[in-house]
């Protein structure tokens, strides 16, 4: 039976965009443009947005080293840290990391319950073990698989991870644990200069355009579904892979971009359920940015309605 309600659920809390210091690169704006751009697009279903409760510590610390996660949660963060970091974690920036990984988890759980759950953040996939790295400050895929798997809400979850960095700290957070598979692909020259231990990573040259990337992920995931067979997915759906994103190398435009989340939902569902994540993205300009994240959120839409979605089955 497809799902009754208009649109799937998509999550998001006010806290998302934490205030900056003038002129810093991170474009923390785009997710409340973001926001807006669903609604003026009626893709938010009659409901509203999902509000997350922020992550706890407890669940934080289960991945991330107390020690860190207790700065952070005082934003008392050392300078040194906040320089791999790359931004000042202030007491906005705080919540605003744990408010994502509550968001996440929220997503994943609608997910499980719906066959498809969006979140307008996370995907923050530099933040490891010992901490926060590249604009990541908590991992929220590393907490929320790790979460649902203690609980036993899921036995075996995919992280497809399509931003054009390696998800190198998702990686490590899973080096040795099998019932989470990593797979990335993403550009060969691009951060992180050190990989993280990943199930299955794919360097793509610099130019690579949408054609050879869409092939590439043809190639792999219809493959790589069958052989990890999960319980959910979480899709990781940066659009720093885009021509134009200034911390980008590849080459691929909004229709390619559209292409791929397309291909990864329709190629995904049924078959397991999906939570979508946004990933990185970089434009001096939000509006057009924030445009470009919502690509995500039509692709699940139409899936949504094609009747693709399914919940996940009655657990044993």
């Amino acid at each position: 039976m497809a799902p009754s309600r208009p649109l799937p659920p998509v999550v998001y809390h006010p806290a998302y965009s934490a205030p900056m210091p003038p002129g810093h690169r991170f474009p923390m704006h785009k997710y409340a443009r973001l926001a807006q751009v669903l609604e003026e697009e009626r893709l938010v279903g009659p409901g509203g947005f999902h509000i997350p409760v922020p992550a706890s510590f407890d669940m934080l610390a289960a991945v991330h080293d107390p020690g860190y996660v207790r700065q952070v949660l005082n934003a008392e963060v050392p300078p040194q840290v906040e320089r791999i970091i790359g931004m000042p974690v202030t007491r906005g920036v705080s919540e605003r990391a744990q408010a994502a990984v509550g968001g996440t988890l929220l997503a994943a759980r609608l997910a499980l319950r719906h066959g498809l759950a969006c979140n307008t953040a996370g995907g923050s996939h530099h933040a490891g073990p010992n901490g926060g790295a590249g604009f990541c400050v908590f991992n929220d895929i590393g907490v929320v698989a790790r979460a649902m798997i203690d609980a036993g809400e899921i036995r075996q979850a995919l992280v497809v991870d399509l931003d054009v960095h390696q998800g190198d700290g998702t990686a490590f957070i899973f080096e040795h644990e099998p019932r989470v598979f990593t797979f990335s692909m993403h550009g060969e020259k691009n951060y992180p200069v050190r990989r993280g231990p990943g199930d299955l990573d794919i360097d793509l040259p610099d130019g690579t355009g949408d054609d050879a990337y869409l092939a590439e992920l043809r190639a792999i995931l219809p493959v790589l579904l069958q052989r990890v067979a999960p319980d959910l997915t979480f899709y990781i759906a940066g659009v720093d892979p885009h021509v134009s994103d200034r911390l980008g190398r590849l080459a691929l435009s909004d229709e390619g971009l559209a292409a791929r989340d397309a291909y990864v939902l329709e190629t995904c569902l049924p078959a397991t359920p999906v939570v979508g994540v946004i990933g990185g993205g970089y434009d001096d300009d939000i509006d057009r940015l924030a445009h470009r994240h919502a690509i995500l959120h039509r692709a699940a839409a139409d899936a949504w309605r094609s009747g693709r979605a399914r919940p996940a089955a009655p657990r044993d």
